[in-house]
């Protein structure tokens, strides 16, 4: 079971981080949502808890609760920059059977 960052997520989650002057690294999980099913949830990692994974990409550590892990193990994260205006994290996730029209939610 994994969940694993680009480098270049790892270095944009390493950015965030310095800029923002703690955390241990990104949390990922998913939430009931939308016409499809589910969403991704993204956070500051500040803690661990009992029911929490942790992997560890580029030397940043992408926390996971076990609840979320089942839709998104095998996920790779990856940060885009396409333009000036449009740039943010793309999530590849082997699990998605579909998704919504927009793209905000999906069903695995």
């Amino acid at each position: 079971m994994s969940v694993i960052l680009t480098q270049s997520a790892a270095e944009r989650v390493k950015s965030m981080l310095a800029k923002r002057g703690h955390g241990l690294g990104l949390r990922v999980g998913t939430k009931v949502s939308g016409c499809a099913g589910f969403a991704y949830v993204v956070d500051y990692a500040d803690e661990v808890g009992d029911n929490d994974q942790v992997f560890e990409s580029f030397d940043v550590k992408v926390v996971v609760d076990e609840k979320s892990l089942k839709n998104i193990d095998g996920m790779e994260i990856d940060y885009v920059k396409e333009s000036l205006l449009n740039e943010g994290f793309d999530f590849r996730n082997p699990n998605v059977k579909d998704a919504c029209g927009c793209g905000e939610s999906f069903t695995v």
